[in-house]
């Protein structure tokens, strides 16, 4: 997703997870259960998050079936919680109010199955 159809799913989901997410599910913030004030600087939130409030609209809406809510809360509600609040999760060096931005893991090659590169002088025409 891209432009403006990312900036309104992204401005959906965190009307979702400000209004509903967190004021239900929230829990304190401590140093074994962090959370990020910034969370939308978390790709890997942002993305897990998405996924839970996706399988929320299907799993809680009028035409949801009667235990779709007991099934989001078992299914996806936990285990995503507890991948983001994870000590060692994404948000791993947030404290309230603080974000700390993470380095990504280097990559040695972008695509090392992907055709070779040009040799020299080759695709040069004179």
């Amino acid at each position: 997703m891209e432009g403006p159809a990312y900036g309104q799913t992204l401005r959906q989901l965190t009307l979702w997870t400000h209004h509903v997410l967190l004021p239900v599910y929230g829990r304190e913030v401590t140093s074994t259960a962090p959370w990020c004030s910034s969370w939308w600087e978390h790709p890997e939130a942002v993305a897990q998050l998405h996924g839970l409030w996706l399988a929320w609209i299907d799993l809680t809406g009028p035409k949801s079936p009667m235990a779709g809510p007991a099934s989001w809360h078992r299914d996806y509600l936990s285990p995503v919680m507890a991948s983001l609040r994870d000590p060692q999760g994404p948000f791993a060096g947030c404290k309230p109010g603080m974000h700390r931005p993470k380095d990504t893991p280097p990559i040695d090659a972008m695509d090392p199955f992907g055709p070779p590169p040009p040799s020299p002088g080759e695709g040069v025409h004179a």
